[in-house]
């Protein structure tokens, strides 16, 4: 007979995404859950197993939640352009969100040596790169066809190029944030990479 859960999973799971979003993976010990998540030991190990388990189903449900958002700032522009720009928005606007536990996004904070050695943690990480990727390559392949952008603008190349940006501006973030330099930088970035 399953057992019953004596805590609300989804809050316990929110709480934990906060935790490691705020503390890392590295920096976040199990005494740690077990006091943000408010359940005990035995609930822990019955329902999530590991930290490890634990910090998968936080980095899912960041993705359905922080990400969602993102995404659909993204898909629902009118051209890849302004989806890239709408995109740049709501991550400044979730850097300035006083209940946002770091400026530095939880899925690229997983770029560290103690997460990607993990070969699960790696393989989840590695996937969401890639449909991240696919993503904005498909949507600036669509506006190419449409020529609402330059026939020779290499989406392959471009791509990484935005995403390797985004990482490096949370990490700037961390260090001085100015919302209206981030924004002047973002609009010279973007129109001179010819978006």
């Amino acid at each position: 007979m399953a057992r019953t859960l004596v805590f609300d999973y989804t809050t316990a799971v929110d709480r934990a995404m906060h935790l490691f979003w705020e503390t890392g993976y590295e920096g976040t010990s199990l005494r740690d859950l077990l006091k943000e998540m408010k359940i005990g030991e035995g609930s822990f190990y019955n329902t999530f197993k590991s930290k490890k388990n634990t910090y998968l189903e936080c980095l899912k449900h960041y993705n359905a939640t922080v990400n969602r958002r993102r995404s659909e700032a993204f898909l629902s522009a009118a051209t890849a352009a302004l989806g890239i720009r709408a995109l740049f928005k709501a991550v400044l606007d979730c850097i300035d969100d006083p209940s946002t536990p770091s400026p530095v996004c939880l899925m690229a904070s997983t770029v560290t040596h103690e997460v990607m050695i993990d070969p699960d943690l790696r393989k989840y990480v590695q996937r969401q790169r890639r449909l991240l990727n696919d993503r904005l390559t498909e949507r600036l392949n669509q506006d190419k066809q449409a020529r609402l952008l330059p026939a020779d603008l290499d989406s392959e190349l471009v791509v990484p190029i935005i995403v390797t940006y985004l990482q490096g501006l949370w990490r700037q973030a961390l260090i001085a944030y100015d919302r209206s330099k981030f924004e002047r930088q973002i609009e010279t970035f973007l129109t001179g990479i010819g978006l």
